[in-house]
């Protein structure tokens, strides 16, 4: 019928389908109402010929092939648009929104033209939104309504009405809201007020890849899509609708026996698809990485992130490509938009061979190969767990839900805890039954119920099997009652068996990890990660992704402040779950967690800074320092940090700049918001203290530490560096730290200072006299921690003069091997008591792991305070 096409086609077969190309079709033509269908037709003809025959030559990729059909659909519908639009406005004039702007139809691509996955004989679904209600502009006024819906009838008519030169595409337009029954277009206000009172899950699967193709004011439309698609939390609630909703397309093909359907069939493009968009529900809301429209794409993010096994990515990527190809090769048989594999002998042969297969039964095999892969990891992901009933199901629900009734002469009730192990069965049931009594539990929705009655027998079982199981039973049960009424968190849990045991483990060794849980739910999601206990921390890479994000968000102030949150949350409940299994050493863990600090308080000071009115240049000139803990990387999973704002800046006003900056720092850090806190910040040793300048210059810094210092305010310096900020300010605070400490000293009234100091601090924190018999305080008690390190600080005070290597804050540990290697205490006294340290830092950190005092009995640790006493006793003679 169009011969010249064929001969153009062949003429052109080793060069790729270009954008240009497709563009040059139409471009220069004055088009009208009257020749668009006929202009639009041909532009379908002529690129439909070049796409065909590069395919089946074997010349263009799944990529090129489907890339040029979405180019095709995208020029079709922007030209019919701007041509129709041109005519309605001559006879109703231009429509207009409250403020005079005017307004423009959006039409949104669904499904594989959102994707830019079109296929070569494939509808493409629509969805017409505009911006704003309000009515055209001159003397034959029509709503925006009637507008845009006269105008959604004619760009369908436009492109999907049979012609004497076929039509352009097939026009699905039953996604959008209410489906056939809904209005043709809707307003913005419209389609958000669907998505909050009616939006289904399946809407939520189909508006992943919903992508604008004309019109303005994206980002608006962007902003009702996204939340609606894409949750704050993660949402394994959204497996189960996928289930059904797939079991529903299964019951179809089953029904019209579509088995060798190679798109709705058992390991077809759409379970592939399914895959994919199910951890895109699931996890895009924390990870916009994950928003992405095309299924490739997805797939490789997933395995970037460990959520599938690189190897399943490759293949179900390459089945994904055969599968395609396959679809496009059906379809051109008879140019019809079928997904079912050929019965007639010829169609089968020519399958084949252009498939690069000898014959269709090698086909078959291949195909079959890469259909069962594509159903295996189907089921892996969706299988269903919920209907697997646990052996004590039915004790939890012979639980009463009325406390008196469980007595310890209730043998058969209590019979299967004692027979697992539970020391305190009575007790054990007792929180049972708190829990089924609930008022919180009796409220939930019959979906979460069913969840939650389905997680505890299986949560029973596993808590037994900890070091205390009453206590990991109880913790467990708590967090429950914390989530319960986020029916999401219940189904990860029930969807992930694994983690449901990682969270006995965890919840069993920890009070405060059991409590942090409960604080975070959210950090559920990192406990899926197989790596969790063996990957070490990757700090250049958090960091790059944590200001990528970050700088992502700019301006939204608030959701910067929730990532920052949530991002520091995550690192340290990977940590905290590696030591909780045994992973790392106290002083690892303070590492890291210092490490952490340091790179949230590098993340958190651009974003402080951006948002002041008022700056003296475009970037600060502030480096913040950190003292105690952070500034001896000594950090606790709960220690405050101990900051000092110091900046040199000469510009104008810098006082003002530098003090508001240094307020909202510790805003940004210290607020709660519905992600949480980041850090208690004490700014207590700055110069003056609380009364002194919330940031000080350099200089001003410099002339206090010189003329009116306290000798502890020195102590407290030795353990100050640099944290974040300015590194050229951070390098001059250190040039003015060594100088401050490297000062000419008296040694005895050093001594004498230090022990005052020291004594003061017994009085106010020590354990009283009366009870040291029967309790040691690990850290304030004499032989405790704190004398380590008054010692230590004595010594670099005292001889970092003559010792420049003494004024590194390398640590309390290695400055004790540094004052052996020096001379100035013993050797074998040195080690002992670096020993000692350790071993009372371990001890320190189990307990507050356990949220318990860090107060032992003194005969478990007289080895340790007995040898501090020595090294107190050598220092200072006392």
């Amino acid at each position: 019928m169009y011969p010249q096409l064929a001969a153009d086609a062949m003429a052109r077969i080793e060069q790729p389908v270009a954008a240009a190309e497709l563009h040059a079709v139409l471009a220069g033509r004055s088009l009208n109402e009257v020749n668009l269908k006929p202009a639009l037709r041909e532009l379908k003809r002529r690129a439909y010929a070049r796409i065909a025959s590069r395919d089946l030559a074997g010349k263009a990729t799944l990529a090129e092939v489907v890339e040029a059909m979405t180019q095709v659909a995208e020029q079709a519908v922007a030209t019919a648009q701007a041509v129709l639009t041109a005519s309605l406005a001559e006879r109703y004039g231009l429509p207009r929104g409250p403020d005079g702007r005017v307004q423009e139809l959006i039409v949104v691509g669904m499904g594989k033209l959102g994707g830019r996955e079109l296929n070569v004989s494939s509808d493409i679904d629509l969805i017409f939104v505009y911006p704003e209600d309000g009515e055209t502009d001159s003397g034959r006024k029509i709503s925006n309504f009637e507008f845009f819906t006269r105008l959604g009838r004619q760009l369908i008519n436009a492109i999907a009405e049979v012609t004497a030169e076929g039509q352009v595409f097939r026009v699905d337009m039953r996604l959008r809201p209410d489906g056939d029954s809904g209005p043709l277009a809707c307003s913005f206000e419209m389609l958000e007020n669907y998505f909050v009172s009616q939006g289904r899950e399946w809407e939520r699967y189909a508006w992943i890849k919903a992508r604008p193709l004309t019109g303005t004011r994206h980002d608006e439309l962007e902003a009702i899509r996204r939340p609606f698609v894409f949750r704050r939390y993660l949402d394994f609630g959204t497996i189960q609708a996928m289930r059904e909703l797939h079991a529903q397309i299964r019951r179809e093909v089953a029904k019209k026996a579509m088995a060798d359907n190679v798109k709705l069939g058992p390991g077809g493009i759409r379970e592939i698809e399914f895959l994919a968009q199910v951890f895109q529900l699931i996890r895009g809301g924390r990870d916009p990485g994950l928003q992405q429209r095309p299924t490739l794409a997805v797939l490789a993010g997933l395995a970037e992130r460990g959520l599938i096994e690189p190897e399943a990515q490759r293949k179900l990527a390459a089945a994904y490509d055969f599968l395609r190809r396959v679809e496009h090769r059906l379809q051109y048989l008879d140019d019809a938009q079928t997904h079912q594999l050929p019965a007639n002998e010829d169609d089968r042969r020519i399958i084949a061979q252009t498939m690069g297969c000898a014959d269709y039964a090698e086909f078959i095999t291949v195909l079959d190969s890469r259909r069962a892969f594509v159903a295996a990891q189907f089921e892996q992901i969706f299988a269903e767990r919920e209907s697997e009933l646990h052996p004590l199901t039915a004790f939890w629900q012979d639980v009463p839900q009325n406390c008196a009734a469980v007595t310890a002469d209730n043998g058969p009730l209590l019979l299967p805890l004692e027979v697992l192990g539970y020391r305190d069965p009575r007790a054990a049931c007792l929180r049972l039954a708190e829990l089924r009594g609930s008022a919180r539990y009796r409220s939930l929705a019959e979906g979460t119920r069913l969840r939650l009655d389905a997680l505890v027998p299986r949560f029973i079982e596993l808590a037994a099997r900890q070091m205390q199981p009453d206590a990991a039973l109880a913790r467990g049960l708590d967090l429950f009652a914390a989530i319960a009424r986020r029916g999401a968190y219940l189904a990860l849990l029930l969807e992930n068996p694994a983690t449901l045991e990682k969270v006995a483990q965890l919840v069993g060794s920890s009070r405060w990890a059991a409590s942090y849980l409960q604080r975070h739910p959210i950090l559920l999601d990192e406990l899926l990660d197989p790596r969790l206990l063996d990957a070490a921390p990757d700090w250049t890479l958090f960091r790059q992704q944590l200001q990528g994000r970050i700088d992502d968000l700019e301006p939204d102030a608030e959701r910067q402040m929730d990532v920052l949150r949530e991002q520091h949350h995550a690192q340290e409940f990977r940590l905290l779950a590696q030591d909780v299994a045994g992973r790392l050493t106290v002083e690892r863990l303070a590492d890291h967690l210092s490490a952490l600090a340091d790179l949230t308080l590098e993340a958190t000071l651009p974003c402080v800074w951006h948002k002041l009115s008022k700056r003296t240049g475009t970037v600060p000139h502030l480096a913040i320092i950190g003292y105690g803990k952070l500034g001896g990387k000594e950090l606790g999973y709960a220690s405050d940090l101990d900051l000092v704002y110091v900046y040199d800046d000469a510009a104008e006003g810098a006082d003002e700049v530098y003090s508001r900056l240094a307020t909202r720092l510790n805003t940004w850090l210290a607020a709660r918001t519905p992600a949480g806190q980041l850090f208690e910040v004490d700014l207590r040793l700055r110069p003056n203290g609380e009364s002194g300048l919330v940031a000080v210059s350099l200089e001003a810094f410099r002339r206090y530490q010189f003329e009116s210092a306290w000798t502890w305010e020195h102590q407290a310096l030795t353990r100050a560096r640099f944290c974040a900020g300015d590194a050229i300010v951070g390098e001059r605070f250190e040039a003015i730290r060594v100088e401050v400490l490297r000062q000419e000293r008296n040694l005895a009234k050093l001594a004498a200072e230090v022990v005052a100091m020291r004594q003061k601090m017994y009085d106010t924190h020590a354990t009283p006299a009366a009870r040291r018999e029967a309790v040691f305080d690990l850290k304030h008690d004499p032989g405790g921690l704190i004398d380590v390190e008054f010692v230590v600080q004595y010594l670099v005070l005292g001889h970092a003069r003559r010792h420049p290597r003494l004024a590194a804050n390398l640590g309390n540990i290695a400055l004790l091997g540094l004052a052996a290697e020096l001379g100035l205490l013993p050797v074998a006294l040195a080690a002992r008591t670096a020993d000692a340290y350790r071993e009372l830092r371990r001890r320190q950190h189990a307990l507050r792991l356990n949220e318990v005092e860090a107060r032992v009995a003194p005969d478990e640790v007289v080895l340790q305070t007995a040898t501090v006493r020595a090294l107190w006793h050598h220092v200072f003679h006392s």
